[in-house]
């Protein structure tokens, strides 16, 4: 009831404004399968039909269509990808073609974003009104992007200026239920306010941007004070500056992170509770610069500087007196502070109509303090990369690379090889074949971790090696275009990767009360994806379908475990737009397969399995003349909370014995508003 108020009180606060006709972004979507433009991987932007990479997008209307608070709903749909979610610390995990986040490489701007662990937290502390398109690519891009880019990398591509003379001011209010829990504009539910500012020149560009992210928490079956999701407050600032010429573009971005994840505790027989904070502070400054010096030559910078603090405070609050003091104990209060120094230079050469050349270096430089790290750890990783792009056919493209790698603390893998290939076929079909070497350096808390608490014994191990991935991937496509406003566009891929050194936790053989980091011998993932487009006139359908091979090293020791786990999944969108109404409505349905797998128990090899799932989503989104747009819709259509599993024990350091895993705090009801004015003074 009290958000169908907040409903009403948003209607009429847009109630007065009449309707207009509207291009919808889904009449240009038919041109977009051929001249869109991706930049992740590429020595200069160019058609995603050129691209050796096979590269997935999700544009800025396909964003906004989502009507989402955060990144991770945006994602959540594609096919693929995957959320784990921890309910301890508040964070979710991304899970990418069968492998964890560690393996996959999250950049904003083509920037490295650094987490203090494995698990990436970040993904979640991105403003996605700042959001202008997502590139994602499958496979190891370790030539150019270095460590930790194994399964993948997803490049948060952040709105930039047209460089016209102009003036515009964006804002949005966004309200969502959580389950059956609601309070207007604060405290239950789902709360989210933007606004930002941009100008512009010819040669000129400043903006800025504020946004507030409140999440009220779920109580689920919960009793007391307790809750099974805990609440969380966001606020993301942001700045940027840039300057053109001619021949030259420079960019400088300022996000800032202030994140409050509370824990509130229930009630003890000693008349008190304990409450918990995680407060998070996460400065990033990024300069971004292009040089085009002639038709031949071009220069690209990138510069960052990241300060990333996490606080865990713990009070006791005497129920008495009203006294709250700081809880003593193992892991109830700590600050660790991480810094992260970032520079890549790279250089484009055209030798002639058949060979583009580009060589790079770049300089990571990370340090972390903290209670619970071993010293005040510093690694430098330095690298040095060349590739070529090579034509000797007009219907093939050779792509070589090499990255030599140096390493402060560990002995590195002295080189990685590449080679990427696209060919084409007839005018519809494209055959692109790759081979990859990735790697990934350990993090520094996998190296220097040391926490003890009444729960958990967790060491890091300094004798740690670099993990590293040979990955073969292929992908032949189809893409025709029957008329303008008809085209279809079919994908069907395959790959194979053998990790070695792969890093994961495991029981201290010398006391089995210390969970530990080490080097297991090897893993694989391997598996088959099917991606269909079809864009016809006002209608946009997606339908894919994916079946992926996990490797289960039980198998090294029994005949009753399988080498790989197979699970399917789907995932499907329709789009359909409502020109005259200036209207659309949007469907995004995915279904996750049962998974199987094996665990080791009293020296038995047991199977174990995790439940079958599905998630839907609608949205409806109507303009409101041209510039203010109203959205409402339903997410987690039916209504999944958790899925069972029948795996009886885990070496994850926040696993216990668990008979199902949260997926979602169950079905929720949204309704946004959206007001963009824009100003042309030339």
């Amino acid at each position: 009831m009290k958000f169908l108020y907040s409903a009403i009180l948003m209607t009429f606060f847009t109630g007065g404004i009449c309707a207009a006709q509207t291009k919808h972004a889904s009449d240009t979507a038919n041109n977009k399968l051929i001249d869109e433009v991706v930049v992740t991987g590429q020595f200069k932007p160019q058609s995603i039909q050129n691209s050796v990479y096979k590269v997935r997008t999700i544009s800025r209307e396909a964003i906004e269509n989502r009507s989402a608070s955060n990144l991770l709903t945006v994602l959540n749909t594609e096919l693929g990808v995957s959320f784990a979610n921890d309910l301890t610390l508040g964070e979710t995990n991304i899970e990418l073609m069968g492998m964890s986040g560690r393996s996959v490489k999250i950049l904003i701007d083509g920037i490295p974003v650094f987490d203090r662990d494995a698990t990436r937290q970040s993904l979640s502390q991105i403003d996605i009104n700042s959001i202008e398109r997502i590139e994602i690519i499958e496979g190891p891009v370790s030539v150019m992007y270095g460590t930790d880019a194994l399964a993948g990398v997803v490049n948060i591509i952040t709105k930039s200026s047209t460089y016209n003379e102009s003036f515009s001011v964006r804002a949005r209010i966004l309200e969502e239920t959580v389950g059956n829990e609601y309070s207007p504009f604060a405290n239950e539910g789902v709360h989210n306010e933007y606004v930002g500012v941009d100008w512009s020149n010819q040669n000129w560009s400043v903006g800025g941007s504020a946004s507030r992210n409140n999440f009220g928490g779920w109580k689920g079956s919960n009793t007391g004070r307790a809750l099974a999701w805990q609440p969380k407050d966001q606020w993301l600032l942001s700045g940027n500056a840039g300057y053109r010429t001619a021949k030259q573009k420079t960019t400088y971005r300022f996000d800032y992170v202030n994140e409050d994840i509370y824990t509130p505790g229930n009630y003890t027989e000693v008349n008190n509770f304990i409450d918990k904070h995680y407060l998070t502070n996460r400065h990033n400054h990024s300069l971004n610069t292009d040089w085009s010096l002639n038709e031949k030559l071009s220069i690209n910078g990138a510069l960052s500087y990241q300060d990333y603090s996490r606080k865990t405070t713990t009070e006791t609050t005497d129920l008495e007196t009203g006294e709250v003091s700081l809880t003593v104990g193992d892991g109830l209060q700590d600050l660790a502070k991480f810094n992260a120094l970032f520079f890549r230079s790279t250089a484009q050469y055209k030798l002639n109509n058949y060979v583009n050349t580009q060589v790079g270096l770049e300089l990571q430089n990370e340090n972390t303090s903290g209670d619970r790290i071993n010293g005040s750890p510093t690694i430098t990783n330095f690298a040095a990369f060349l590739s070529s792009e090579i034509k000797p056919l007009s219907w093939a493209i050779i792509r070589p690379g090499l990255r030599f790698l140096h390493n402060s603390v560990y002995d590195a893998p002295p080189v990685i090889p590449s080679l990427n290939t696209k060919f084409k076929l007839n005018e519809q079909f494209d055959l692109r074949l790759s081979y990859a070497r990735g790697f990934r350096s350990p993090a520094l808390r996998e190296l220097y971790f040391e926490f003890v608490d009444a729960n958990h014994t967790i060491y890091g191990n300094e004798n740690l090696k670099a993990e590293h991935s040979d990955s073969f991937n292929g992908y032949l496509s189809y893409l025709n275009t029957f008329e303008s406003n008809n085209n279809l566009s079919i994908s069907l891929g395959g790959f194979y990767n053998r990790y070695d050194n792969f890093i994961d936790y495991a029981i201290d053989p010398n006391n089995p009360a210390i969970t530990t980091y080490v080097n297991i011998n090897n893993f694989k993932t391997t598996g088959v994806t099917l991606e269909n487009k079809w864009n016809y006139k006002n209608l946009q359908a997606g339908l894919g379908f994916s079946y992926i091979g996990r490797y289960n090293d039980e198998s090294e020791i029994s005949d009753a475990a399988n080498e790989f786990s197979w699970t399917p999944e789907i995932n499907s969108t329709l789009l359909y737009s409502f020109p005259k109404y200036g209207a659309n409505i949007n469907l995004y349905y995915k279904f996750y397969g049962k998974r199987p797998g094996f665990e080791l128990v009293e020296d038995e090899i047991r199977a174990t399995a995790i439940e079958s799932f599905s998630n839907a989503d609608i949205t409806i989104n109507k303009k409101i003349k041209s510039n203010i747009t109203i959205s409402a819709g339903v997410r987690n259509i039916f209504n999944t909370i958790n899925i069972n599993s029948t795996a009886t024990t885990s070496t994850d350091a926040h696993a216990t014995s668990i008979s199902s895993i949260p997926m979602s705090y169950g079905r929720s009801f949204f309704l946004g508003l959206n007001y963009q004015l824009n100003t042309y003074t030339k």
